[in-house]
C-alpha cells in the first residue's frame, strides 16, 4: 500500500468505475432519445454513487490521517475529535 493509500481507496475506485459505466449509459440513453424520466432516474444513481464514494474517502482519511496525527489519547480527550467524525457523516 503507498503511503497515500487508505483502507477503503480499492472499494472507492471500484465503486467509482461503476459510476463510470453507468454514466456512459446516461449518455448513451439521451443520445437515443430515451424518456427523461429513465435518464434522471439513471443520473440519480451516479448521483448516489459518487457522493457515497466521496463520503467513504473523507471518512476513511480522517480514520487513517487523523487518528495518526493525533495518537493515543483519553476517552476525555478524544470527545471532540469523535464528534467531529461523527459529523462529517453530514456531509
Amino acid at each position: 500500500m503507498s503511503e497515500n493509500s487508505h483502507t477503503h481507496h480499492a472499494d472507492i475506485a471500484k465503486r467509482l468505475k461503476r459510476a463510470e459505466g453507468h454514466l456512459r449509459t446516461v449518455v448513451a440513453m439521451i443520445e437515443s432519445g430515451r424518456s427523461c424520466v429513465d435518464i434522471a432516474q439513471q443520473l440519480h444513481a451516479v448521483e448516489k454513487a459518487i457522493t457515497q464514494a466521496k463520503k467513504t474517502l473523507i471518512q476513511d482519511h480522517l480514520d487513517h490521517c487523523l487518528e495518526e496525527t493525533v495518537g493515543a489519547l483519553s476517552r476525555d480527550q478524544r470527545g471532540p475529535i469523535d464528534e467531529f467524525k461523527t459529523i462529517t457523516k453530514y456531509l
